[in-house]
């Protein structure tokens, strides 16, 4: 299975042009975003259009300048767009979870809840956690001199051990890398990352 991913874009239509001519090669199954897709909800429908017509699955969860309700409201407009905040998907033997919004709190209360639900049924599964905001402790978090991510990502990472996180918010890490234990983390960025799972 081969996917693109992508965060942070805000509505930007050089690097949106770009995302869409990429995921149209036959070589890109779906499409994963992990929110702040427009700026505040600007041009939400336009972005969502161009996904939408390439014909391709395009997965998305709300960053900060989206709100649940706000995807809501139109996804049911496009048939290829799917919002997958606080719910999973499955493609082959993956499990996609995401959850978004925020991106600035240290703790969340409502991912403990709902990343509960998801260890008890997915633990023994293969599992690509989504989240807007990085988890704490990695270089997709690392501002200046110190940590700024989530910490309940970063707990939920160690215990779910997924094979791969996506997060991004943090525009100064934007196509970072790195590693908690097996999970490999990254932010795509709004030039996107082709991801291969086997």
């Amino acid at each position: 299975m081969k996917f693109l991913t992508f965060v942070d874009l805000h509505e930007d239509k050089k690097y949106l042009k770009a995302l869409v001519s990429r995921a149209r090669k036959d070589d890109i199954d779906f499409i994963v975003c992990a929110g702040d897709i427009t700026m505040f909800g600007r041009g939400l429908r336009y972005v969502l259009k161009q996904f939408n017509d390439l014909g391709k699955k395009f997965y998305l969860i709300p960053g900060n300048h989206e709100s649940d309700r706000m995807l809501n409201e139109v996804v049911g407009d496009y048939e290829n767009v799917v919002n997958f905040n606080k719910k999973t998907f499955k493609i082959d033997n993956y499990v996609f979870m995401g959850y978004g919004g925020g991106g600035f709190a240290a703790e969340d209360q409502e991912f403990r809840k709902v990343s509960r639900d998801w260890y008890s049924k997915y633990q023994d599964d293969k599992t690509v956690l989504i989240t807007h905001g990085p988890p704490y402790g990695c270089s997709l978090d690392h501002l200046e001199k110190r940590h700024v991510g989530n910490h309940d990502y970063r707990k939920f990472i160690e215990r779910i051990k997924p094979r791969l996180a996506i997060s991004g918010h943090l525009h100064e890490t934007a196509n970072a890398q790195d590693s908690l234990g097996k999970t490999k983390v990254v932010n795509p960025g709004w030039e996107g990352m082709v991801i291969e799972l086997n």
